[in-house]
């Protein structure tokens, strides 16, 4: 899934999600879980995206990260 339009003056979070990995925008770094994805604003510049999930349960990760979509989409003003 992609939620960008060109067009829009909105700001737009970038999320291209693989229904075929439930790991998509996490990494593990040194058996610590981290979420990283990209929110492209709507004066043409991008902001990296990156937290620290403080978890070493992929599945504590997956639910973390799903909050932070959630929540980054309500900042935004935006469907994720």
């Amino acid at each position: 899934m992609t939620i960008m339009n060109s067009t829009s003056k909105k700001t737009k979070l970038a999320l291209r999600a693989n229904n075929d990995n439930p790991n998509h925008h996490l990494w593990n770094n040194r058996g610590i879980w981290w979420c990283h994805f990209t929110v492209h604003k709507k004066n043409a510049t991008a902001e990296r995206m990156r937290f620290s999930l403080k978890t070493r349960s992929v599945e504590q990760a997956r639910e973390r990260r799903d909050r932070i979509f959630d929540d980054v989409a309500k900042h935004y003003d935006i469907a994720a």
